[in-house]
């Protein structure tokens, strides 16, 4: 039986803050000061502060706050094989896009024990009575600090994508199998190849292929160090877009001043639409009327059935404190809303 989850949900699009312990635990970890139990113990402990924090803020649809995760997707280069680190391009100055490490294949690229996406939600789902989702980045994304020359095992990004579709549509199977009902698949938008959006939308596509859940996709325009990168423009994914194989779109407004607002009525959207209306990239802490002003705006363009509220993006670049602050306006806001839709006081 299909989960209902009530009149404009709100959830969060993946990422937990870091707080400031598990920092410099991490730092320990890398210097071999940790043993198994207590790396274990202190990835544990992170995702109980990830759940807590959104259960005390109101937060319908949870997630384990991506806390066994570095980098969006850095951590799951661990788990391949074939791939040799080549280092950082930039070392100094401000962290960016181009100070994250990369890789190159040596090797086809092999996944042999999974992206260990199924053991993330298992253990959510053991620690909290709360609707849950599940988050994998696509395929494109899952390559972003892969390089790629002439002399390499692959000769294009879209073919090693290709093999990162059929290992994901694996995870999600598996994390269908474990019980999972709601995943959501996350591809920002500066992965897709100039002229080649619907050869992106059939690699989506076969990453969900027979994946039998509640789908979201996710498309934003990337969030490191709390920056974009690509044009900030969703009407170039359409038509091709409406061919993935999803049951919800997720994309970021409050940090664009709620730019393409109308785009669900405007592209013929006709399935759920889940709106950032809190700013991750930004400290100013929005209020609930901020929120209700936006979600307002959404209603516009949306109807109430179809509508979700979430963040624009994961909050792994904010501190812990801002982002609980945000989360609580987040509930906050959509709760004046639903009391305005139904005529109820509470």
């Amino acid at each position: 039986m299909a989960q209902s989850y009530g009149l404009l949900p709100t959830s969060v699009i993946g990422s937990h803050a870091i707080p400031s312990w598990l920092w410099t635990a991490l730092e320990a970890i890398d210097a071999g000061k940790y043993g198994p139990t207590d790396i274990r113990e202190t990835f544990d402990d992170a995702v109980n502060i990830a759940i807590l924090d959104q259960e005390r803020a109101g937060i319908d649809v949870i997630t384990d706050g991506e806390m066994r995760r570095w980098y969006f997707v850095q951590s799951f280069y661990r788990r391949m094989e074939g791939l040799e680190s080549v280092g950082v391009l930039r070392k100094v100055g401000v962290y960016g896009y181009d100070s994250a490490p990369r890789y190159r294949p040596v090797a086809r690229v092999k996944v042999p024990h999974g992206l260990g996406i199924v053991d993330e939600f298992n253990y959510l789902k053991a620690h909290t009575s709360r609707p849950i989702k599940a988050t994998c980045p696509g395929p494109l994304t899952m390559t972003i600090h892969i390089q790629l020359h002439e002399d390499t095992v692959y000769k294009s990004r879209l073919e090693l994508a290709w093999e990162m579709a059929e290992v994901i549509n694996a995870e999600l199977k598996a994390l269908v199998a474990a019980g999972a009902e709601f995943i959501q698949l996350d591809e920002p938008s500066f992965a897709i190849i100039p002229g080649e959006a619907k050869e992106w939308v059939r690699l989506i596509n076969t990453a969900l292929a027979g994946v039998n859940a509640k789908i979201a996709l996710h498309v934003c325009f990337g969030n490191l160090g709390s920056r974009p990168r690509g044009k900030r423009d969703y009407g170039v994914f359409f038509p091709a877009l409406l061919e993935a194989r999803c049951d919800q779109f997720s994309f970021e407004f409050a940090n664009r001043e709620l730019k393409e607002a109308s785009i669900w009525r405007d592209a013929g959207i006709d399935r759920e639409f889940a709106a950032g209306v809190v700013d991750v990239k930004s400290f100013y802490v929005e209020t609930p009327e901020d929120v209700a002003e936006r979600v307002r705006t959404m209603l516009q363009y949306v109807p109430p059935e179809k509508l979700w509220l979430t963040p624009d993006c994961g909050f792994f670049q904010l501190p812990r404190w801002l982002t609980f602050q945000k989360l609580k306006a987040l509930a906050a806001g959509v709760q004046i809303v639903r009391r305005e839709l139904t005529g109820t006081t509470s």
